[in-house]
């Protein structure tokens, strides 16, 4: 008969090391993993009750470790880090790939005219509104009130950047103005992503020593952590919007778009973009640790004098920095 499963293993930390960029490669080519998006209820509420009973000394008849980690994966895709609620399921991060391929065709597409661009922008802002908010770190619930108000907020700023810069287009050339979408998209992440999370610049997010002892609540946390997650974001979006405008632009020179093989043509930017979205989500999002860290001396004054009073040996602290 095997021997039953041990409990010491740290499903609280991802399986592979998160301190090196492959390691954490790893870990969110997992998690953000489109087929996830898939998953049943019945497979979620399962996975949820495998990681639930093992944090509790419980394991299941027959748990095998690569069990384990596939429910922790399973747990993680679904399931906020630190509020442990179900998260919306197109702001889950695997449902990244199918969701920004279908808007970002949408965008390189229908870009020539203001009502086509505007329309979009707001679809694109939208959801990554719902995307910001899903992902968002802490665990302080959020009123309906500040939810609609970061809303209207992020994604006012957000297309009215996207419509400014779309205007340019027509004082410079069509090659170019195949990357104004990504310009929007770049510039709007800037406004969306501190807007839509304005309530962790105002109150702070949590902070624990390395052993997941809460310290308190910073502000410069949540910029620092912010500031990661839209550098992220934005080159996230970076290869799946710079290649097809060269692509497009070259294939529609080509007089055989004109007759029998333009559909065949026109399918290929967006084939270029699932690809490029595939890789671009887990690898952007592996550039810094989910589980980030800043040094004492960089909180605010009078949280480093708590910190040093209450918990004179940490030099460190951690935080979810979101995604």
């Amino acid at each position: 008969m095997a021997a039953e499963l041990s409990t010491s293993i740290n499903i609280k930390e991802p399986r592979w090391d998160q301190s090196t960029f492959m390691g954490r490669a790893k870990h969110f080519f997992t998690v953000t993993d489109p087929r996830n998006i898939l998953l049943t209820n019945d497979q979620l509420a399962h996975a949820h009750k495998v990681i639930s009973d093992y944090k509790q000394g419980i394991v299941s008849p027959g748990l095998t470790e690569d069990d384990l980690w596939k429910a922790k994966y399973i747990f993680d895709s679904a399931f906020h880090p630190d509020t442990g609620e179900k998260m919306i399921l197109i702001g889950r991060m695997s449902a990244q790939v199918p969701m920004n391929m279908t808007i970002t065709g949408c965008m390189m597409t229908f870009y020539k005219t203001t009502p086509a661009v505007l329309f979009w922008q707001w679809i694109n802002q939208s959801f990554n509104a719902i995307v910001n908010y899903t992902n968002r770190s802490g665990d302080a619930p959020i009123t309906v009130n500040q939810l609609g108000t970061a809303y209207v907020s992020a994604t006012t700023g957000a297309v009215a950047t996207a419509l400014g810069l779309n205007a340019l287009t027509k004082h410079i050339s069509p090659l170019i103005g195949r990357f104004v979408p990504f310009a929007a998209v770049a510039a709007a992440n800037c406004i969306n992503i501190p807007l839509m999370r304005q309530r962790e610049l105002k109150h702070g997010i949590p902070i624990t020593d390395e052993n997941d002892n809460r310290l308190g609540e910073s502000s410069k946390a949540a910029q620092q952590a912010i500031s990661q997650v839209v550098v992220s974001r934005i080159l996230m979006a970076a290869p799946g919007m710079a290649i097809p405008p060269f692509l497009m632009n070259h294939l529609e020179k080509k007089a055989f778009l004109k007759v029998g093989l333009q559909q065949s043509a026109e399918g290929k930017p967006p084939q270029v973009q699932v690809r490029c979205l595939v890789f671009a989500t887990p690898l952007c999002c592996a550039l810094f640790p989910q589980k980030s860290s800043m040094s004492v001396s960089g909180l605010e004054p009078e949280l480093q004098e708590k910190i040093r009073a209450n918990h004179p040996g940490v030099e460190r602290v951690y935080f979810n920095k979101g995604l």
